[in-house]
């Protein structure tokens, strides 16, 4: 979570509606809570993301020979 010193004053038109539901989601105490909480969120799934791109794409080129036992994922 943001410290003081690290934090800044911005002026946002959002849908309070979507506040709230977060707020309740994410069981914050208060609407700037809830919004910290989903952007910590938003940024530990990219990174999530980003992740397992990285070893996909590291995994594809190994070169490992698949093979369909099953014969499910055909030709």
């Amino acid at each position: 979570m943001a410290t003081a010193r690290n934090r800044s004053h911005k002026h946002f038109q959002l849908d309070a509606v979507k506040i709230k539901r977060a707020q309740k989601a994410l069981r914050a105490k208060t609407e700037t809570e809830a919004i910290e909480r989903a952007l910590d969120l938003a940024i530990t799934e990219h990174e999530s993301n980003r992740l397992v791109l990285e070893a996909s794409e590291r995994f594809i080129k190994s070169g490992i020979d698949i093979k369909d036992v099953y014969g499910t994922l055909g030709s």
